[in-house]
């Protein structure tokens, strides 16, 4: 009986302790000045790889390396991800050779799958995503919606939470969201450091979020 005690007691420290440091990452932005910033975007099949390549347009050739996850069977977003570097690459001369990795891991849910088998195929996923985000570290993590982005951004919610990296996430919603949040955005909105809405009425609906009109 004194065992069992002593590991429920050691069990609800651990549980305080990791309840602490995820209160504190996610409370704390820290902005360190850096000449480059090592970026991992999540891509998704339909329409989010194409949103989020247009949303990486805007973004200066500091963002580099780039690291794309995708989901292991998604080929059509890995052939867009190399024709969108390949043309970045052409436009930008001083660009030797283009900085950026394509990475995979299993699709967190398939069309119509079931809920039950889905928290075991994300759980497999996440399993999976925790040592590619431990290995790249990446500065920012930039998803749109895939169910792919959940266990990446888990995994490197988890990075700061053991105290290995303090990663920033930014999560911008699909522009096919006008009033109501995808089921990732409805998980991920609470975790991320800038949770970006391209509609007014998701903005009054969540006021901590951003609203900078239509971005895609």
């Amino acid at each position: 009986m004194g065992c069992v005690l002593i590991l429920a007691a050691a069990a609800g420290a651990v549980a305080v302790v990791l309840a602490l440091r995820l209160w504190l990452v996610l409370h704390s932005r820290i902005v360190v000045p850096r000449e480059s910033v090592s970026l991992m975007a999540v891509a998704g099949s339909g329409g989010h790889t194409t949103e989020l390549l247009r949303l990486l347009e805007h973004l200066s050739s500091a963002y580099s390396p780039r690291h794309y996850v995708i989901a292991d069977t998604d080929d059509i977003s890995a052939r867009k991800i190399h024709a969108f570097e390949l043309n970045r690459a052409d436009r930008d001369p001083s660009n030797v050779a283009p900085r950026y990795h394509v990475h995979r891991i299993p699709r967190s849910r398939e069309v119509q799958q079931s809920w039950l088998s889905t928290v075991l195929s994300t759980a497999h996923a996440a399993w999976l995503a925790l040592p590619l985000t431990y290995r790249v570290k990446p500065d920012l993590v930039l998803c749109n919606g895939p169910g792919t982005c959940v266990p990446v951004c888990a995994s490197a919610l988890l990075l700061g939470v053991l105290g290995i990296k303090r990663v920033a996430l930014v999560y911008v919603e699909s522009v096919c969201r006008v009033e109501h949040l995808s089921l990732s955005g409805k998980i991920l909105h609470h975790f991320c450091d800038y949770f970006v809405v391209q509609w007014p009425a998701l903005k009054q609906k969540y006021p901590k979020s951003v609203y900078l009109g239509r971005l895609v």
